[in-house]
């Protein structure tokens, strides 16, 4: 992989430099705000993982991340925190973010997040890939892959609909998070499955990057229709659309 590592602290710089040459990894990086957003876009189509530090001197992590998606709206963005709060972590999710790293971390906790996310969005672009050269006639003619009448949703443009209504401005992983719980309705999914299927984590996951993602996921679906991803007190989340009623 290609990595921009977004950081002030050149020692926290310095150590992961080590962990990425023992990955074989080409790492860059970048000090401050400014120089981070111009080092992207000197070669935006090339990175394959930022992690960025919400606390940096001339441009601040979030507007960072900001800049970043104006350009690129896939590149993973792993954003690294001291702030262990859960305004923080959906603020860093809604300005861009895949996942976020809780400051002090662990090296090996890091790099397994980065090769995670990497691993997933390979697969992503493998199944995408399949699926456009080998359509058949058996298929939706529209090509959505869930279709439950109120819901759709189209692994080939990344789209999902509500009531005939697009929901806007689905992040990537919102979207696996939506596909992965509406290709089962009703079904109920621990925080831990949703981190193994959509964020490809095991022990290494936080169940609050579930329940961020969750509540960002929701915002967007209540600006189109009423809300269809439901908690389950003390088991996790289910899609259920039943209650929709279509125009």
């Amino acid at each position: 992989m290609k990595i921009l590592m977004i950081e002030d602290n050149k020692s926290v710089s310095e150590m992961m430099s080590m962990f990425f040459q023992k990955e074989n990894w080409d790492a860059s990086f970048a000090y401050d705000g400014n120089e981070a957003v111009d080092m992207f876009n000197e070669s935006a189509d090339e990175w394959d993982m930022i992690t960025l530090d919400l606390n940096l001197p001339g441009k601040d992590g979030m507007e960072v991340a900001k800049e970043i998606r104006k350009v690129s709206k896939t590149v993973p963005i792993i954003m690294l925190t001291a702030r262990d709060t859960e305004s923080d972590q959906v603020l860093g999710l809604e300005f861009g973010a895949d996942d976020y790293v809780t400051k002090p971390f662990s090296p090996i906790t890091l790099i397994a997040r980065m090769k995670a996310i990497h691993r997933r969005n390979e697969n992503i672009a493998e199944e995408v890939a399949k699926t456009s050269s080998e359509k058949t006639a058996e298929e939706d003619t529209e090509g959505f892959d869930i279709n439950t009448g109120y819901f759709k949703l189209n692994s080939n443009t990344r789209e999902a609909f509500l009531d005939g209504k697009e929901i806007p401005d689905l992040t990537p992983k919102e979207f696996d998070l939506l596909k992965t719980l509406s290709s089962k309705p009703k079904q109920v999914f621990s925080r831990e499955q949703l981190l193994e299927q959509v964020w490809d984590y095991d022990y290494f996951g936080e169940e609050r990057t579930v329940d961020a993602h969750i509540k960002k996921l929701r915002q967007k679906i209540e600006k189109v229709g009423p809300q269809v991803i439901e908690t389950v007190w003390g088991v996790g989340y289910k899609f259920d659309d039943s209650g929709v009623k279509a125009d």
